[in-house]
């Protein structure tokens, strides 16, 4: 049931000093202070302190999280929180992205791949339409939030109403939902597809677990319908519906042609530029390449890398910001910016990495200066939308601190377990070490956490103590966001009993099982030893009494000097609450779940194990014919020609040669362009 209020469910009340830190917050937001920091110790239930200040301040709220993992998980719980809301998630919707770039010292150009998760694309756009129609919402999101994704009024102009009684003429009715990008599909109705069966139309709209019936009688709109898709019972009638356009960028019809002239004129300016300086080479380059896709425009309505072109698309100016998720929050949104420390510089990073690598693209004559426009949010347009924030952070940033007008501090854990006991030893001889610590972790059923400098140290240490017998995996950024999320839930189980890492096991995630954390080489000062990074590791031994925290130095450095004394001054406060008030630690217990939405995990690949993911061995002719049909539809005829030849290679008996990442969609980000033209195309031939 739709609300205007946010409804908190918690089996528990507020404890230890989270009602201090709840009233303190709501406190400056209601005296509209722009900042305030939520200085929470690991495990002391910042979320479940927000989620209070959320329901009680009762504004739609966006949870800017800096990974996808820690996203999920905050999604999870805030799922829980407000079972009565609208929860969201919205993160990239790339499961595998290479981007186009250019390495002058070889000569080497690489080629843009990508393949997007279309159950996140769904997501995606949930989200918006919740945020178009109420004001009980909550958006956990990645930092993806600030990249385009098209004008806001674009996408609003393309939303279609309809009301019982309504006189609609049939053929308008239909153009109307292609003007949204949905598809005609008689035969298999699909999310974004709609289906004529002679007085009925039944549309399925791409963010909904239910689609809509239409009955007509002539041209009367007589009856709307909620229906099951499986079972075709109606769920509900409706007086009023509205279908959301089936996709983010929306483009009037004549888009593309008026971009034509405008791609034309840069050309001849850049080229010009070029050949002045001497530069022949970077302007044939240039003007092969852009007449080319200018080529493919005007008879496709697409072309490799159109998203360079979404200046002229989405008819912006020169240098104007793009549409992002946050233009969708209406001004008086509550920002919660968790792990602050991690994900504002992330923020603030974006920009300049995507244009450092474009800027090289355009020296080179690979794309034009347009293609600068498609882009992430610039640091000081991002901060426009920062009037009302928290910052949750076991270790604030720099801004955080700078820009507060009030820092809270949150000490006390619920379950009264302070911060662990921490001991620094010799990194001389510190495997050998850790290997007696581990045997002590396994005979009491723990877990343990070793973090290491390199990627490479992290596999090598695994693989050193599987021989040993050891179940140790590891954890690292070549991993995608489901096969971290399987590993820390083995971790959790048993199944794996060191987990070996990088710095990924640093921020948000929980782990009660966890006895002992170990920070291999923790004197070399960088950023993977800093304070806050040690802070942050050994935050990871709070959810369990019998924790204990080793840090491996030959020398004390003033980042280990000053993170175990904020540790020690923690845990003596923590230790002094607990004898006031008579509390005995117990360790957290908390069930083993699904860290990323469901509806991810329906067709992703991730859920198979790593060797099944790198081979196609384990798919028989059926799934590997259907792939390939699938890929025909969408118009990928390489891949599908791919599949023709594992399918004829399987049924000689021969061992398929292709991994299934070269299996993975093709589609990338210009396919958002091309179902835009596509739609105009069809309406264009509809009308005709």
């Amino acid at each position: 049931m739709e609300t205007d209020h946010f409804k908190l469910h918690a089996p528990w009340p507020p404890s230890g000093d989270q009602p201090q830190a709840i009233s303190s917050l709501l406190e400056g937001l209601n005296r509209n202070e722009r900042v305030s920091t939520l200085l929470g110790v690991t495990g002391s239930g910042k979320t479940f302190t927000v989620a209070n200040v959320v329901a009680q301040y009762n504004r739609p709220t966006l949870v800017l999280a800096h990974n996808k993992t820690l996203a999920a998980q905050l999604y999870s719980e805030f799922r829980k929180f407000f079972p009565e809301n609208a929860v969201h998630y919205y993160v990239s919707y790339y499961d595998y992205y290479q981007p186009e770039a250019y390495v002058p010292s070889s000569d080497t150009y690489i080629e843009k791949d990508a393949s997007i998760n279309t159950q996140i694309e769904r997501m995606r756009l949930a989200t918006t339409k919740s945020l178009i129609e109420r004001r009980d919402v909550i958006v956990v999101a990645s930092v993806s939030c600030i990249y385009g994704m098209g004008k806001r009024e674009n996408y609003e102009d393309a939303i279609v109403n309809f009301s019982v009684g309504e006189r609609w003429n049939r053929h308008n009715f239909q153009e109307a939902l292609m003007k949204a990008y949905y598809e005609r599909n008689d035969f298999d109705l699909q999310p974004g597809k709609y289906r004529v069966r002679g007085d009925v139309l039944e549309v399925y709209p791409v963010y909904s677990n239910s689609t809509l019936r239409f009955s007509f009688f002539d041209e009367e709109l007589e009856t709307i319908e909620e229906v099951d898709p499986v079972s075709g019972h109606s769920l509900k009638r409706c007086e009023h519906a509205s279908i959301f356009p089936a996709q983010h960028y929306v483009t009037s019809d004549g888009a593309i042609t008026e971009s034509m002239e405008k791609i034309k004129k840069e050309l001849e300016i850049q080229a010009g530029k070029f050949q002045s300086e001497g530069k022949y080479l970077e302007a044939e380059r240039l003007t092969s390449r852009t007449r080319y896709d200018m080529e493919m425009l005007a008879e496709a309505g697409y072309c490799s890398g159109i998203e360079n072109y979404s200046r002229y698309l989405d008819g912006r100016e020169e240098g104007e910001q793009p549409g992002t998720l946050l233009d969708f929050f209406p001004p008086d949104f509550l920002m919660v910016v968790d792990e602050s420390h991690i994900t504002l510089p992330q923020v603030r990073g974006m920009f300049n990495g995507d244009r450092a690598r474009k800027e090289v693209l355009v020296e080179h004559g690979f794309r034009l200066p347009s293609c600068l426009d498609n882009r992430p949010l610039k640091w000081h347009e991002f901060e426009k939308y920062m009037q009302r924030v928290i910052c949750c952070s076991a270790t604030p940033g720099d801004w955080e601190t700078e820009h507060s007008s009030r820092v809270v501090e949150q000490l006390i854990r619920p379950t009264g377990i302070p911060d662990p006991l921490v001991e620094v030893r010799k990194a001389t001889g510190q495997i050998d070490d850790l290997l007696g610590e581990i045997q002590k972790v396994r005979a009491a059923d723990g877990r343990a956490l070793v973090t290491t400098l390199t990627k490479k140290g992290a596999e090598e240490l695994s693989e050193y103590m599987r021989t040993l017998r050891i179940k140790a995996e590891y954890i690292h950024s070549e991993l995608n966001a489901f096969e971290r999320a399987e590993e820390i839930n083995k971790l959790r189980s048993g199944d794996i009993e060191v987990l070996i890492g990088v710095n990924l096991l640093r921020e948000g995630i929980d782990m009660p099982e966890v006895t002992l954390v170990a920070i291999l080489d923790a004197d070399r000062e960088g950023f993977l030893r800093s304070y806050r990074s040690l802070v942050q590791v050994m935050g990871r031994a709070a959810r369990n009494v019998e924790s204990r925290v080793i840090l491996y130095a030959d020398e004390v450095t003033d980042s280990i000097k000053e993170a175990v004394t904020e540790s020690t001054r923690r845990r003596e406060a923590q230790l002094a609450y607990n004898e006031e008030h008579h509390i005995t630690p117990k360790t957290i217990h908390k069930s083993i779940e699904r860290m990323l939405p469901e509806v991810e995990f329906e067709e992703a690949p991730e859920a198979k194990s790593r060797k099944e993911r790198q081979t196609i061995e384990h798919l028989d002719n059926l799934d590997l014919e259907k792939m390939m049909w699938e890929a025909v539809e969408k118009l990928q005829f390489e891949k599908a020609a791919k599949l023709r030849d594992m399918i004829q290679e399987m049924e000689e008996g021969r061992k398929p040669s292709v991994s299934l990442r070269e299996l993975e969609s093709e589609t990338d980000e210009g396919g958002k362009y091309f179902r835009a033209a596509s739609g105009n195309r069809r309406k264009k031939r509809q009308r005709t």
